[in-house]
């Protein structure tokens, strides 16, 4: 199933999304259709906020973002209830987007490398250590989960001239490829 992305404004994106209880809930069908919406939309990463399921889940597949950053070849997976567990101290700027901000870059401050413990599509639990791009992509999505998006995250000048952009889009103001839903 594919389904429509949430777009800024929309207060779902700004809630902290809650543990998935993987003892009542299978996960599977959900992330099935979260790469499906994610693949329809033409993105690298969805989280469950941006398709109003407010839940601590979000995939990614970074595989489109290889040709420039050959650190993300076969870079695909889900994250079920992740969690940052440590981080460097030293930042990179990465020119970011997002599904539900369609047609705004920006650049954006984020860790260069960090470790995640998270559950992965089979329930079993990872640690892994992320660096550079991979880092950047992965905090990326993981701060959907906590109602956190990019565009809070850039200087606040680039935030005052964006207002109207942002206010547009709020407003279903925008176009894109895929189905989406305001406010």
């Amino acid at each position: 199933m594919i389904y429509p992305i949430y777009l800024y404004g929309h207060p779902v994106l700004r809630k902290r999304a809650k543990e998935i209880d993987t003892g009542k809930i299978d996960p599977k069908p959900l992330i099935n259709d979260m790469f499906q919406t994610m693949y329809n939309a033409q993105g690298a990463g969805l989280a469950g906020p941006q398709i109003g399921k407010p839940l601590r889940l979000y995939v990614i597949d970074a595989n489109p973002m290889a040709e420039a950053h050959p650190e993300l070849e076969g870079f695909k997976r889900a994250f079920i209830n992740p969690e940052i567990i440590e981080h460097s101290e030293e930042a990179m700027g990465f020119e970011e987007g997002c599904l539900s901000i369609p047609g705004i870059f920006e650049q954006v401050k984020r860790y260069t490398t960090l470790t995640m413990r998270y559950l992965d599509e089979n329930l079993q639990e990872k640690t892994e250590h992320f660096v550079g791009i991979q880092a950047v992509v992965v905090q990326h999505e993981y701060d959907h989960l906590n109602g956190i998006l990019f565009t809070d995250k850039i200087a606040p000048l680039r935030k005052r001239l964006l207002k109207s952009r942002l206010a547009a889009i709020a407003k279903g103001k925008t176009k894109t490829e895929y189905k989406t839903v305001i406010r």
